[in-house]
């Protein structure tokens, strides 16, 4: 059963319950601040009944008849007195706000503790951040580290989770690979097992290196708020992009900071490249590429592991074919390569012609290739051609033409990888517990992070184009025939794949009359049963298994050679098979 969407009310009264809650908490820190004379005069006088009271109660019985009457003396004396009353209660409140102030100790420094885990750091950073011929050096053995460390925070086990750090002018802080020496350096003394976040900042002379909070793993996939043209590959920090979209995980509504891939003839970065650990995602990730582009596009998957993981795309509208053989990969690959001419040339007449592009070229193709190692190694083992040769002209003139493509493979396979594929692919995406350098030599550039040792499935980086590196939370898109997988999860991605022929009959079908009988031509089958028989010239009809009278033959006989025309099929709700189409091509 398809997941249903939550009602508008449900999901914006989140964010709105969010919002008052966040304005009675202003609110009521406001009015804090307003009233804290009051509140600590308050306070005050309430102790001083207290004690008053406490005192009462220690008197002996004997000696509380002349304290009354010395109370009551020293009242009348104060009334009597000019101004007396007035310095009564100026006395009265002056006590009572010396008694009610805040008296809670804080803490101005770190405690034993701490100062011995930064002293250990200041030594461990004096080898890199000092030289013999500087008179005065900032970091020293047996120095302070005050002078070198500017801030701290620590968390309640008493480890850092944010440190600002001030080094000399002449530490080579250009230097890659000096930096990632001592950021090497922090991750060791400050903690392993989480994820740390460096900022440089060469001007002035600083490093300030935080401690990155986990991101979500709840987020499962769903119709994501995006334009044609936008993929989301996943979630990322909040202070990387500039943008967040709403998202549903569990039962709440949240705003979370996602990674947009922009593709089409405005992209710089048209094609994808995915490589990542066995198990880390990557799969998962073409699954949930795959239903946001059914959403405008036409989509043809090449699965070179031959497992099945894209079975539930089978016969869907807008699936092209599912190929995992390597003939039919060859005969899918070479349809997309004269697809991508065609379009070319469409477009080029409707130019030359002052005319609007075409319906069929302007509608994107989506071609995703996982493992084409295998295909690779199959190829190079039976004397044929590699079907990654065939994604030459898609990948050069893809932009032009409205053909994206996707491949995703191993770490390990990445040098059966063709060139032309890597070339071509500048938006890319690495996934799993992998190092710097690993990071480095998928992506281009080294994260600004430390990776961790152990991460949860679609965790990794991504770099589109020449930005900087992002940190990647995929979200959860299993096979929805994996029973091992959650069964919340798997109906999320069966609601997302579009209706087959038969489903979409029996969603749209109306729910019939009990108080009318159903007469010929309705019912479920009507629709899609067979012709009514013919009757004879005399009104009667055949019998049962007697062949109906031969019709006349047409006087216009067809030539031999040309074959027989294949009747239109409207676009927007045609199954399309690849077979067919290799043969329309």
């Amino acid at each position: 059963m398809a997941r249903r969407p939550l009602p508008r009310i449900l999901s914006s009264g989140t964010i709105r319950l969010a919002r008052g809650r966040e304005m009675a908490r202003t609110a009521a820190d406001s009015a804090t601040d307003v009233l804290h004379p009051l509140i600590t005069l308050t306070r005050g006088l309430r102790l001083l009944a207290v004690a008053a009271r406490q005192k009462w109660a220690g008197t002996p019985k004997e000696r509380r008849g002349p304290a009354l009457f010395l109370v009551a003396a020293c009242v009348l004396v104060v009334a009597l007195m000019p101004y007396g009353p007035l310095l009564a209660l100026v006395t009265v409140m002056a006590l009572a706000a010396w008694k009610g102030r805040d008296r809670t100790a804080r803490a101005t420094g770190p405690d034993e503790a701490e100062s011995r885990r930064l002293q250990s750091l200041y030594e461990a950073l004096v080898p890199y951040f000092s030289v013999p011929e500087d008179p005065s050096p900032l970091f020293a053995h047996g120095g302070e580290w005050s002078a070198a460390f500017d801030a701290y925070e620590f968390d309640g086990e008493g480890r850092l989770t944010r440190l600002r750090v001030t080094y000399p002018p002449y530490f080579t802080d250009g230097d890659a690979t000096a930096r990632a020496t001592v950021e090497q350096l922090l991750h060791a003394k400050s903690g392993r097992g989480r994820e740390y976040h460096f900022a440089w900042n060469e001007e002035g002379n600083e490093l300030v290196m935080s401690v990155l909070p986990a991101l979500s793993t709840s987020i499962v996939a769903q119709r994501f708020v995006t334009v044609p043209g936008e993929t989301l590959l996943g979630f990322t920090d909040d202070a990387s992009v500039r943008r967040t979209v709403p998202v549903v995980a569990g039962e709440e509504t949240l705003q979370e900071p996602p990674v947009v891939w922009r593709t089409g003839q405005r992209s710089t970065e048209p094609h994808l490249l995915v490589a990542g650990l066995p198990g880390a995602g990557s799969t998962s990730l073409l699954r949930g590429i795959a239903l946001q582009a059914l959403r405008h596009g036409d989509v043809l998957v090449v699965e070179g592991s031959g497992t099945g993981e894209f079975a539930c795309f089978m016969g869907r509208p807008g699936v092209l074919g599912v190929e995992s053989a390597l003939g039919g990969a060859l005969s899918a690959l070479e349809w997309v390569a004269r697809e991508t001419e065609r379009r070319l040339v469409a477009a080029n007449r409707a130019r030359q012609a002052g005319l609007a592009l075409p319906d069929d070229v302007k509608r994107p193709l989506w071609v995703l290739f996982d493992r084409p190692s295998v295909f690779a190694h199959l190829a190079a083992a039976e004397s044929m051609r590699d079907p990654q040769q065939l994604l030459t002209v898609p990948l050069r003139h893809g932009r032009a033409a409205g053909v994206t493509v996707v491949v995703a493979d191993q770490i390990d396979a990445l040098d059966w990888v063709e060139e032309t594929v890597k070339a071509h692919t500048r938006a890319r995406v690495v996934l799993g517990a992998v190092s710097a350098g690993v990071v480095e030599s998928v992506l281009g550039a080294p994260p600004h992070t430390t990776p961790t040792p152990e991460v949860p499935p679609g965790r990794g980086y991504a770099r589109l184009g020449a930005r900087e590196v992002l940190r990647l939370q995929v979200p959860a898109t299993p096979d929805p025939h994996d029973e091992s997988a959650p069964a919340a999860h798997r109906e999320a991605v069966l609601g997302l794949l579009p209706a087959r022929g038969e489903e979409s009959a029996e969603r749209a079908e109306p729910e019939p009359d009990p108080g009318v009988a159903p007469g010929p031509g309705t019912g479920p089958g009507a629709a899609a049963g067979p012709e009514p028989e013919p009757e004879a010239a005399d009104g009667s009809r055949p019998a049962v298994g007697q062949e109906p009278a031969d019709e006349p033959e047409p006087s216009e006989e067809r030539p031999e050679h040309e074959p027989a025309p294949e009747p239109a099929v409207e676009h927007a709700g045609r199954v399309p098979v690849l077979n067919r189409l290799l043969t329309e091509g």
